[in-house]
């Protein structure tokens, strides 16, 4: 990777740190790293296993006047993307190519999407090598035991998410138990761009974040979303479209779910889903979907 693009991103995550909520320390070492001029940031192999591209298209919505500036820039000119199917210049055998020469070298893993495990895996295929058409299970089995850190991208990576859930005769396993390896887990469906631009600084800083028992970053998951939701304590709404009354009483999971959507907001912002009028549904949860089932309280008519 370039000098000049690692210092790019270096001096993003210290430019914006209060809006990153990247602690002091973290900063510092940011800083220790761009007055070095380090080079040799290792690639990034993202993989799109079982999942909708829903954490990829989140991911490229984020805009900012800064570099990173959207996701071309972040993933392209700030750090070493060797792979990423969807966004990526090539294609067939380059694009094969190309990631078998990353993973000759130090890489971090991202995965996006659960791992499908029934049939053999072939429910699920990433690329054709030579003929053969490689799994997403033998993609992961290959490239999992020499990265240097794995992301598990979205709910579906982390916990299995929709793709998991009971109904699947895919045999979909999240990243952690498929790999028997220690991952960090961005969960969220879809993942918000700045909790992967967050991991991914301070993994740039030597500074590996702490992690809950679920393994999501406590620095972003720590607390519940009822916690600091700005309708906690009013009233309760017994309907939807009740303008600022709390959504308990129908089915909103704020309560039991850890995130720091109030404060971060969404759409570069601009809103987040009870700010507009929506319950929480729970999606940083390992219980989400099928573990929340059902939404409401009561008989539905």
């Amino acid at each position: 990777m370039r000098t000049v693009d690692r210092r790019k991103f270096l001096k993003y995550c210290v430019n914006s740190a209060a809006a990153l909520g990247l602690s002091q320390s973290v900063v510092g070492r940011l800083q220790v790293a761009l007055a070095a001029d380090a080079v040799g940031l290792p690639a990034v192999i993202w993989l799109a296993c079982s999942n909708c591209t829903g954490c990829t298209v989140s991911l490229a919505n984020r805009i900012s006047t800064d570099h990173p500036t959207d996701i071309a820039d972040l993933l392209v000119n700030t750090i070493d993307l060797a792979y990423h199917p969807n966004l990526m210049g090539a294609a067939g055998d380059l694009a094969v190519d190309t990631l078998y020469s990353a993973a000759n070298g130090q890489y971090v893993l991202a995965i996006e999407g659960g791992i499908p495990t029934a049939f053999g895996g072939n429910a699920c295929m990433l690329w054709t090598d030579d003929g053969h058409d490689v799994t997403a299970m033998e993609a992961v089995q290959v490239l999992a035991p020499n990265a240097l850190a794995i992301l598990s991208i979205g709910t579906c990576a982390a916990y299995g998410g929709i793709p998991g859930g009971p109904a699947s005769p895919t045999g979909v396993m999240d990243v952690r138990t498929f790999t028997g390896r220690p991952a960090i887990n961005i969960p969220g469906c879809p993942v918000h761009p700045d909790w992967v631009v967050w991991t991914i600084a301070q993994l740039l800083a030597g500074n590996p974040p702490a992690l809950d028992s679920e393994g999501r970053p406590t620095a972003l998951y720590a607390r519940s979303v009822h916690d600091r939701c700005p309708r906690k304590g009013t009233q309760e709404a017994s309907t939807f479209a009740e303008q600022g009354r709390c959504l308990k009483a129908v089915g909103c999971k704020g309560p039991e779910t850890r995130s720091d959507c109030p404060t971060r907001l969404w759409n570069g912002g601009a809103n987040w889903c009870i700010g507009a009028n929506s319950t929480c549904i729970g999606c940083t949860s390992s219980k989400f979907p099928h573990g929340w089932s059902s939404f409401y309280k009561g008989q539905v008519v």
